[in-house]
């Protein structure tokens, strides 16, 4: 099973995968007439719903303590808009409550999940975020960079051999 199968498995994404396929028929059923609703709502709420699943890959992919959390952050903001932008759509008079009701329930449950994935994160598999705001606890923007001290020579890791070049060149 591929690393891609994998992720579109964990109940989160699957939780993601519904609550995008929720948001698109929610959208069908905003009038078409209704230019304000069509360029707010369906936008904002189509743009929201496809980011959730999009950013849990991304997530996953990156690994590290820093990028998921930041993948996080925009999966929570997204889940929140589009929990508002649906919310909105009782005072804009759509008809069909009760599927915006489930969409609503659906974000509350995928929450939950989030929950326990967010703390899934592996605190340890970081590189210190400069900017601060996805270091794991007890590790400060501030603080020393415990790589800072290693030596690179781009030789050793690209394996060049400066003498053979001269060589050629001679």
């Amino acid at each position: 099973m591929s690393k891609l199968d994998k992720i579109h498995n964990m109940p989160i994404y699957q939780k993601a995968e519904q609550i995008f396929k929720l948001t698109e028929g929610l959208v069908q059923i905003i009038p078409k007439d209704d230019e304000i609703l069509q360029e707010t709502s369906v936008r904002f709420m189509l743009e929201d719903a496809i980011i959730i699943p999009a950013k849990i890959v991304n997530a996953e992919a990156g690994d590290l303590y820093d990028l998921r959390m930041e993948n996080a952050a925009i999966i929570r903001k997204a889940a929140r808009d589009l929990y508002v932008h649906a919310g909105s759509l009782h005072y804009h008079g759509i008809e069909n409550v009760e599927y915006i009701d489930l969409l609503r329930k659906e974000i509350d449950e995928f929450r939950m999940l989030f929950i326990d994935w967010v703390a899934s994160f592996d605190v340890w598999n970081y590189i210190k975020d400069e900017w601060g705001l996805f270091n794991p606890p007890g590790v400060n923007a501030h603080d020393k960079d415990p790589d800072a001290d290693i030596p690179l020579n781009p030789d050793d890791f690209f394996n060049f051999d400066h003498e053979d070049e001269e060589e050629d060149e001679g």
